[in-house]
């Protein structure tokens, strides 16, 4: 059954085992407090992100952040994400592993069949992800992400040159510990190493249907958000 494991199987299996609904615990909502130096074409870009959260935010009508529009919301920030809500699945089949995320109901595959990763890919809101297992910790690759994503809700920014490594390890039964490793030339100056991310087992559940509808995300702009920045439409 999703979500229920065993402390017996996990020993056996060498910890490849990482089914279950998962929550994140309250960390930094970015990769860490702070990111590597920005070039100065990551600064403009941060520059002209303008976000409705920490301590460069607007009120959101003012702002550009891709959620208003119900634009998905991509990796890592999806990854990042604490109580709006943070909680996700990863389901292990054979050749893949998917992660279904509750916010948006977006998921993600990581291939873990031996493919390569793609040369010269489309950018996609989700990249393209392979995976392996290094002992017990699943290793995750991942490239061709679409610019138009955040990496966070502060507004740092990443170009399509990105890549990302992941590493996940289940500590224990409760517990999934992982990092991210983000490399992006073009925007900062060295790579930005995440802190240590901890995740929580849930209880088995179905996930909620909390979809991001444009035309009710419209309707809540024009009763509440517009109001309150002072726009009349």
């Amino acid at each position: 059954m999703t979500g229920v494991f065993s402390a017996t199987a996990f020993g056996q299996a060498g910890g490849q085992d990482l089914s279950g609904i998962w929550a994140r615990t309250r960390q930094v909502l970015s990769l860490t407090a702070e990111p590597p130096a920005r070039t100065p074409l990551g600064q403009k870009m941060f520059d002209a992100n303008k976000p409705s959260y920490g301590p460069r935010a607007i009120p959101p009508a003012l702002g550009n952040d891709p959620t208003g529009n119900c634009d998905p919301l991509g990796i890592p920030r999806l990854l990042i994400l604490e109580n709006n809500p943070g909680t996700f699945e990863f389901i292990q089949i054979p050749g893949r592993v998917l992660q279904v995320f509750e916010r948006h109901r977006m998921y993600r595959e990581i291939w873990t069949d031996g493919r390569p990763l793609p040369t010269n890919p489309e950018p996609k809101y989700m990249g393209y992800s392979v995976g392996r297992w290094e002992g017990g910790t699943l290793v995750v690759n991942s490239l061709g992400f679409d610019e138009r994503t955040w990496i966070d809700h502060f507004g740092n920014a990443h170009s399509e040159e990105m890549r990302l490594e992941e590493r996940y390890r289940r500590v224990d039964r409760e517990t999934i510990e992982f990092t991210m490793t983000l490399t992006d030339p073009k925007v900062y100056s060295a790579p930005w190493v995440s802190e240590k991310k901890t995740v929580k087992l849930q209880p088995p559940k179905a996930l909620e249907e909390l979809f991001c509808i444009p035309s009710e995300e419209q309707a809540f702009n024009k009763r509440i958000r517009d109001p309150a920045a002072g726009i009349t439409r």
